[in-house]
């Protein structure tokens, strides 16, 4: 008979037996790989578009209206070379208008609104094997993407890039082009919804393709409340924004000339920049990294120049050997104080410091909330788990220095339900700069 046990008070003679794993430390370091950026686009769906690295190959062109390896979005690509996900919220959807053709009792209606719509054709042909049956067929530019085999026009489904209306007899058609795809306006109120899109979805770098600087102010202005309002600890990437002056924004100074001769713009090369952002670990920095396929940059500059940018907080590029690298991962914050100093304009150490935040949040939400009971045994119990994910930082080598005897508290707060964290943490920096003396006998 025996059982299962919660308390030791059974009645019947016979054995009981609780299994259960062994405990394991459920403060992990949590992934990165996520970015999202406001796009124009003259295809795809109103509001938030995942696009993931392991499928985008696949799904590019149905998602967003052009093949992976299309030159016009070779700066999505790039991005996705560095991240898990990419997370678009396409500007231009709102009053984009939907192409369409009418062919004898069948109306084709691109599936989207937006001019890339233009490009969609459909033919009719009379299917040679099934006498009164027709094949429709989709095309996407000049490649075939679906094809139905159906004797009446209300036999046909809707695919991915077309939906189809009208009852009664086909007839054949010639290939005909979708007409009168147009895309929306994009204005600075959809950037506000982007915005407003994006914080109910987790991702890890914001990138803002633009050099309209009201947009600009109101990317920081967002950067700066997710921050430090509302616990939300992302950085933001745009271009040419020094002023933005907070370790939560990077500003990116210059571009690059790819392997094919191709001058990639800022407001392009945002996109990679921030993606190599969101992807690099917490024990990584982007100093000296390399722009894949890019060998020379637009505009250059001399080291005097170099310098200037350092020091007003822009990320810049430099050519080195036939290969584009970053000079500093830094950010834009060059105004320090008492409680922000140095350490803060560098993004590796900031990464350390969100990562802590973040993290030591989604756990205390996932385990503690609501489910422990805030007593001594409590809190020791959420200490622990704190420090065993400090310790796992300190052994990747993102801080050093950790003891756990001294270096954090967690004390009842000032409510019954709250408690109390205090936490000194040494974050470790890369190696940037060797100063060498040389003594000749």
């Amino acid at each position: 008979m025996g059982g299962t046990w919660t308390t030791q008070n059974k009645v019947l003679p016979d054995v009981y037996i609780n299994f259960k794993t062994e405990a394991q430390a459920l403060g992990k370091l949590g992934e990165r790989g996520i970015l999202a950026v406001p796009a124009h686009l003259p295809w795809g769906k109103e509001g938030v578009t995942t696009l993931e690295a392991s499928t985008f190959i696949q799904n590019s062109l149905a998602a967003i209206g052009f093949h992976a390896v299309d030159p016009r979005i070779r700066h999505i690509a790039a991005a996705l070379s560095h991240v898990n996900k990419v997370l678009i919220y396409r500007l231009g959807a709102n009053g984009a208008v939907k192409a369409s053709v009418v062919s004898g009792s069948l109306t084709a209606t691109a599936k989207y609104g937006g001019s890339r719509g233009n490009d969609l054709k459909i033919s009719i042909q009379s299917n040679i094997d099934m006498l009164g049956f027709f094949n429709v067929i989709t095309y996407f530019d000049q490649e075939e993407v679906d094809i139905q085999t159906v004797e009446k026009a209300e036999e046909l489904v809707s695919n991915d890039f077309v939906d189809f209306s009208g009852t009664g007899e086909l007839t054949d058609a010639a290939v005909t082009s979708l007409e009168g795809g147009a895309d929306g306006s994009g204005g600075a109120g959809e950037y506000t919804a982007a915005l407003a899109a994006f914080e109910a979805e987790e991702f890890d770098v914001l990138a803002v393709p633009t050099e309209d600087s009201v947009i600009k102010s109101l990317a920081t202005a967002y950067t700066k409340r997710l921050r430090e309002n509302e616990g939300k600890k992302i950085q933001t990437v745009l271009c040419n924004y020094p002023e933005a002056d907070h370790e939560g924004v990077i500003s990116l100074k210059n571009g690059v000339v790819t392997a094919d001769g191709l001058t990639v713009e800022p407001t392009y090369l945002v996109w990679e920049i921030a993606a190599m952002e969101a992807g690099a670990n917490v024990n990584q920095s982007l100093t000296y990294g390399v722009i894949p396929n890019a060998v020379d940059v637009s505009p250059k500059y001399t080291k005097t120049e170099l310098v200037q940018a350092i020091s007003n907080g822009e990320i810049v590029l430099t050519a080195d050997n036939g290969q584009v690298r970053i000079v500093q991962d830094i950010n834009t914050l060059k105004t320090f104080t008492m409680d922000r100093g140095k350490p803060f304009s560098k993004n590796r150490i900031i990464r350390t410091l969100d990562a802590i935040a973040n993290d030591i949040s989604r756990v205390f939400k996932q385990h503690f909330l609501g489910k422990v009971s805030n007593d001594a045994d409590g809190r020791n119990l959420f200490k622990a788990e704190a420090v065993s994910y400090l310790e796992s930082l300190q052994d990747m080598g993102a801080i050093q220095n950790f003891d756990s005897q001294k270096d954090i508290e967690v004390l009842p707060g000032k409510d019954s339900d709250s408690i109390g964290i205090n936490l000194w943490i040494q974050a470790v920096d890369s190696v940037e700069k060797i100063y060498i003396s040389v003594t000749v006998r």
